[in-house]
């Protein structure tokens, strides 16, 4: 078994930590899940995820440059 090192957001995590219990699975589960599935499936990477397809166009008037100095203010 290989180790891997991950930098995901805290409330991803904390939201993935909550679905895991109540599935009964670890985080590693599921994340190897979804790796063995898209190496399995590299179409799968070439189509837009559901979550996706749900926001999209979401954003038409947002401006970048404020998105960007939000995530620099975010990240300090």
């Amino acid at each position: 078994m290989s180790k891997l090192t991950l930098s995901v957001d805290g409330g991803v995590v904390s939201r993935a930590k909550s679905y895991a219990k109540r599935r009964g699975v670890s985080i590693s589960e599921m994340v190897e899940a979804y790796l063995a599935t898209v190496a399995d499936h590299p179409a799968l990477l070439q189509r837009e995820a559901p979550m996706l397809r749900s926001v999209r166009g979401a954003l038409k008037k947002a401006d970048i440059g404020e998105y960007r100095k939000h995530l620099a203010a975010k990240y300090r």
